[in-house]
């Protein structure tokens, strides 16, 4: 599913014909896979989804970040492949049951030893929708940002499941689409890597300034890393990862 290592960045003056549909929540990951897709394919479209999340500021971030990749696209041999947006409202997600993603309580570990950020079914209603917008919209090609190398433990993030889902799908839509993950084993140090080799500086510091991560959806702090709580698993995760990014420049 994911791409190989060395296929990052190349530039494609020749992109596939395929069409690509990125589920795009506003994050620095979902940012990558994007300009992952620009990169890769000559016409690209993005899904966002309203599931009432306590860190909803991320869905405000979707468009600025859309009109940057935009004016990047131009200056990295990507222009006119980005389409239009799309976004799904999944209230019902919330309904299901209380989590700390979803409602105002403390973040701590379940019994089952999960995080209670974890929303039960997120990823695997994700990609059933967008799937269903893909096929709408003549798209062959669903791109997520779903990594197990650096994950919070989420079972619907494992790659094992993401591919069961496109076997799922495509048995049950009589499809052919291929949904890619290519950050499933990059650390986050990595991902910041893959960024900096898709868009130079440019993306790094986009990717910084404007994407969002915290879970407590706090945006005032500004952190070398990016705004944050600074405190919360999703910004010590990102920090952590910007620091060995910072000292992998160094090296």
């Amino acid at each position: 599913m994911s791409a190989p290592a060395g296929s990052a960045g190349q530039g494609s003056s020749e992109p596939a014909p395929d069409g690509a549909l990125v589920l795009f929540s506003g994050g620095q990951d979902s940012t990558t896979c994007l300009a992952w897709a620009l990169d890769r394919y000559a016409r690209v479209e993005t899904l966002g989804f309203d599931y009432r999340q306590r860190h909803r500021v991320e869905l405000d971030c979707r468009a600025g970040l859309r009109l940057a990749l935009e004016r990047m696209a131009l200056e990295r041999q990507w222009p006119g492949r980005l389409g239009p947006d799309h976004t799904i409202d999944l209230a019902a997600l919330a309904a299901l049951g209380e989590t700390a993603m979803t409602a105002d309580i403390a973040i701590v570990t379940r019994a089952d030893g999960l995080p209670n950020t974890f929303v039960p079914g997120r990823n695997l209603l994700f990609l059933t929708f967008a799937a269903a917008l893909a096929q709408r919209r003549g798209l062959r090609r669903l791109v997520g940002g779903m990594c197990e190398t650096d994950s919070s433990g989420y079972p619907d993030c494992r790659d094992d499941a993401i591919k069961a889902m496109q076997v799922a799908l495509n048995l049950g839509m009589e499809a052919q689409l291929v949904v890619e993950t290519p950050l499933m084993w990059l650390s986050k140090a990595d991902t910041w890597v893959l960024a900096e080799r898709l868009g130079g500086e440019a993306l790094v510091q986009l990717i910084v300034e404007d994407t969002h991560t915290c879970y407590l959806g706090e945006r005032g702090m500004r952190h070398p890393w990016g705004h944050g709580c600074g405190a919360c698993p999703a910004c010590l995760l990102r920090a952590g990862g910007f620091e060995r990014f910072q000292r992998l420049r160094l090296a």
